[in-house]
């Protein structure tokens, strides 16, 4: 039998992975949980039918959305994560041994007990003693924090279902509340590339750049995302991605990438005229 997974990124294009078979598929209180392994991007996990990450090109997004804030901010200590139920940003910010504390905010406990038997290339790092996991909203988590963390990374599903309220200017002013004077927020920022993505990647970028003094977005190629072309929103109330870059401080650290370099990260904020456009449209 021939078989194949397909994510229709608009009503006219698709991508359509060739599998071997599903591993998993479940219907949690949240959403529908499947895990199918291929040929090229190994096993990949979706979510009501969404493409969130594959074995082959999950490096990319997860290297980008932690080591783009970590090389900036020289002293960060404590660390919110919201989603992440996969274990990719975790794996990543247990290399650094300066951070004392992660709070992991996962609404559907179900995906990370899937990524964990499933997945353990992501998954790997979820028992490191530093990590503390709380399966609940984290919109709700982060109302009632204030002066708590260095940095908050967003690892959100899409801007509708149970990562909508991820998206809102609510949102982003808690957790402005929630970081300490000079914390950092990192949020993945959808695809500038199709008209939807796009309307949600000026949304997004309006709302942060009107609660940050510094809101900046980065870029990145992710081949089983929607167009290939993901970017990443950077907010801080201090720090300015570029200009305090701690280039030589972060590479002594001897972390291993395959994606993230220093030279990269400076290149990441090049953004196409395109997408600078689309951006500056909304900006304040």
């Amino acid at each position: 039998m021939d078989l194949w997974f397909s994510e229709f990124h608009t009503t006219d294009v698709k991508l359509s992975i060739r599998v071997h078979r599903q591993l998993y598929s479940g219907q949690s209180e949240f959403q529908r949980i499947d895990v199918f392994e291929s040929p090229i991007f190994g096993r990949f996990l979706t979510l009501d039918g969404y493409m969130m990450l594959t074995e082959k090109d999950e490096f990319i997004y997860h290297e980008m959305i932690t080591h783009v804030p970590m090389a900036v901010h020289p002293h960060v200590q404590d660390v919110l994560v919201i989603g992440a139920g996969d274990g990719g940003v975790i794996r990543e910010l247990s290399a650094y041994p300066s951070i004392a504390r992660i709070d992991m905010v996962e609404i559907d406990a179900q995906v990370v007990e899937v990524c964990r038997q499933y997945l353990p290339q992501t998954a790997c790092k979820l028992d490191d003693p530093r990590l503390h996991i709380y399966y609940e909203d984290g919109l709700r988590f982060v109302r009632s924090k204030k002066d708590c963390y260095d940095l908050i990374i967003v690892d959100s599903t899409d801007p509708f279902g149970p990562g909508e309220g991820l998206f809102t200017r609510e949102f982003y002013g808690n957790c402005y509340k929630a970081l300490r004077a000079d914390g950092i927020l990192v949020n993945q920022h959808e695809s500038p590339f199709y008209q939807d993505d796009a309307s949600a990647c000026q949304r997004a970028h309006q709302r942060i750049a009107a609660t940050f003094p510094v809101s900046c977005v980065y870029q990145a190629h992710i081949p089983t995302y929607p167009s290939g072309h993901w970017l990443f929103g950077f907010a801080s109330k201090q720090y300015h991605p570029i200009r305090d870059l701690q280039a030589e401080r972060w590479q002594e650290l001897a972390i291993p990438t395959r994606y993230y370099t220093t030279k990269l990260h400076t290149g990441a904020f090049a953004l196409p005229a395109y997408v600078e456009e689309l951006l500056h449209d909304v900006e304040p």
